[in-house]
């Protein structure tokens, strides 16, 4: 019986291998360039061509380590082969998965990738400042207008 989302993120934050996965710039920019719907769609069409097979080809070595969002999801969620999925997630190896188990995967995927995005956000780095203009002796820095209106600085008094 596949096991609760819930229970299984919590499990994956113990696991010092599985809490290591983040995406890289490169993954991060796809997934914003593509957006999630359109990733989560490739995770559909991973599952269905490398996960849901009773006997899948190169089961344990078919999932990348990087070059997309979703292969780094898979590492990090237990959905990279069959014998974690059966580990972690409660799927058995041995049957090719019914829609309710390729369901979960891509949720776990979604769901990480969601984290992600969000972890992304949050640590996102403040706005590029302006271009200040250089400091010059008797100049005020801070006092670059005339007082008639014009845009040129003014020298101290």
């Amino acid at each position: 019986m596949t096991r609760q989302l819930d229970e299984i993120f919590a499990a994956l934050e113990r696991s010092p291998f599985r809490r290591r996965f983040r995406l890289g710039s490169q993954e991060a920019a796809y997934l914003r360039e593509k957006g999630m719907a359109a990733v989560l769609a490739h995770a559909r069409d991973f599952v269905d061509r490398r996960l849901a097979p009773a006997q899948p080809e190169k089961d344990g070595k078919q999932t990348p380590w990087r070059g997309h969002p979703v292969f780094i999801a898979q590492h990090a969620t237990a959905t990279c082969c069959r014998s974690c999925l059966e580990k972690w997630h409660g799927i058995a190896r041995g049957h090719d998965l019914d829609e309710a188990e390729r369901q979960h995967i891509v949720a776990a995927i979604g769901r990480w990738l969601e984290s992600q995005r969000n972890r992304g956000l949050a640590r996102r780095p403040p706005p590029a400042r302006t271009v200040r203009e250089p400091f010059l002796p008797g100049l005020c820095p801070a006092d670059t207008q005339s007082d008639d209106g014009g845009t040129g600085p003014r020298p101290l008094a």
